[in-house]
């Protein structure tokens, strides 16, 4: 089987930078050989974890769906808006959903156990979301996935993207494509 990365944004909205910039890595990381795939969290809407909820109905079947997509895939390319100074509230329930077992004898954190990631953000302002990763590389390292230790964090993204919501800034994009290499030269030493 070849290693896949999958690519994502912690943003649901249409227009969303992060989401750009996700799509983006993932664009480059084809044009370098990489099996790679793009999704939106948009198309695996759920419910807000509650462990009630999940005790009366197990897991929903797009926290079920979205769970085998990570489960396939060996890296992962996360770009996170940053929201008072942490990641969304999308990437946080989303990520919670999947940590949970739904199957008899499943394996501890199948989804995330062994996995390499890297992480990225654009924001508007000076630390360009950086503050925002912080507690998601904490939230990843502890579910078991392994961070890699440099990241992107895009300032003042007005600025940094085109009309067309393409990374242009030429510091931005050095940086995106040494991640990229990165992050799959990890995945193929797994």
């Amino acid at each position: 089987m070849s290693n896949k990365i999958l690519f994502l944004a912690g943003s649901a909205r249409t227009q969303s930078v992060n989401k750009q910039l996700a799509k983006q890595a993932y664009e480059l990381a084809l044009k370098k050989g990489a099996s790679a795939t793009f999704i939106d969290l948009a198309d695996f809407d759920m419910p807000l974890y509650n462990g009630d909820l999940e005790a009366e109905s197990g897991l929903p079947d797009n926290a079920i769906k979205l769970k085998q997509v990570f489960t396939e895939h060996q890296g992962l390319f996360i770009a996170s808006p940053e929201y008072n100074s942490s990641f969304s509230p999308l990437l946080k329930n989303s990520l919670d959903w999947i940590s949970r077992p739904h199957q008899e004898n499943e394996t501890p954190l199948v989804a995330y156990r062994g996995k390499v990631a890297a992480l990225a953000a654009a924001a508007p302002g000076h630390f360009g979301g950086l503050r925002g990763l912080v507690p998601l590389r904490m939230l990843l390292g502890n579910i078991q996935v392994n961070v890699l230790p440099n990241q992107l964090a895009v300032p003042y993204y007005g600025k940094a993207f085109d009309d067309q919501g393409k990374l242009i800034d030429e510091a931005g994009l050095a940086q995106l494509d040494n991640l990229v290499d990165d992050l799959i030269a990890s995945v193929e030493r797994l």
